[in-house]
Parts: structure tokens; sequence; C-alpha cells
């Protein structure tokens, strides 16, 4: 069965609390600043939000400490076909939805109660242990 919990905002927590990972002040600007804009940021938006606090920090540093988020699995990391990576700080199985007009990306939630194989023909003895759905269409203004 596929998780449906709401996402809940999480407050970036104490060096101590974040999986053994030493939480420079660099790292937790960047942490802070995806929790605090859940638009699914580029390297390049986190490094001009941060730059305002931390007006010395550099493009490579953001993207180390993105890389060190993301392998410390405290925030995602979402591709779309050839465009920049993007980051995402929830942590709930999800997928993406595109939205080629706007370039906006939106988090969709899995309905209750439903499970892979009532969508997907697995093969015998799959065990799914991560899934990245992205879907890529057009919101309609109503």
């Amino acid at each position: 069965m596929l998780p449906a919990t709401p996402t809940k905002r999480r407050k970036a927590a104490p060096a101590d609390e974040q999986g053994g990972l030493r939480m420079t002040r660099q790292r937790q600007e960047v942490y802070e600043t995806l929790l605090a804009h859940r638009d699914h940021p580029t390297a390049t938006d986190v490094f001009l939000r941060v730059k305002d606090r931390l007006p010395n920090i550099s493009l490579a540093t953001v993207y180390n400490c993105l890389e060190v988020l993301v392998e410390h699995q405290l925030v995602r990391q979402v591709n779309f076909e050839r465009e920049p990576s993007r980051f995402c700080p929830n942590l709930e199985q999800h997928g993406h939805f595109h939205d080629r007009g706007t370039g906006t990306i939106l988090d969709v939630k899995f309905k209750k109660g439903v499970k892979l194989s009532d969508v997907l023909d697995l093969p015998p003895g799959a065990v799914v242990q991560d899934i990245e759905i992205n879907l890529r269409g057009l919101l309609r203004t109503t």
C-alpha cells in the first residue's frame, strides 16, 4: 500500500538530530531554505535565496550542501528530463507534476488504499523500495 500521510512542515532540527550529519551554517541555511520554500527550487534558486543571509556563500558550496542533504536523505533530488535538478524536502512517498506552461512543480499524493499492483503489472517477486513518478502536462486555469 502507498503511504498517504499528509506532509507536515518540518523545522530544521539541530545538528545532533540530523542523522549524524554535522550541520554547518551553510548546510543549515540551505536546509532551512528548502523547508521554507517548498517550490522545488534548483540549486541556483537556493543559492540566490541563501545569499541574502550568507553573502560569501558560493554556488559550489550550495551544490555541495544539497548533495550532502540528499545523501543523508534529508531532501530528495527531482529530475525532469534535461532540466536542472530540483530539490524537495517532502520525504513522504509522492510523485511530481510539472506544469509545462508555467514551470511549476507540484507534489502529487498517492490515494489512500491504492496498491502498486492495482496500477502496475510488476514482475513476479519484485519488491519496490522507492517510487519516482514524474508527470508532465498543463494545469488548466478555471
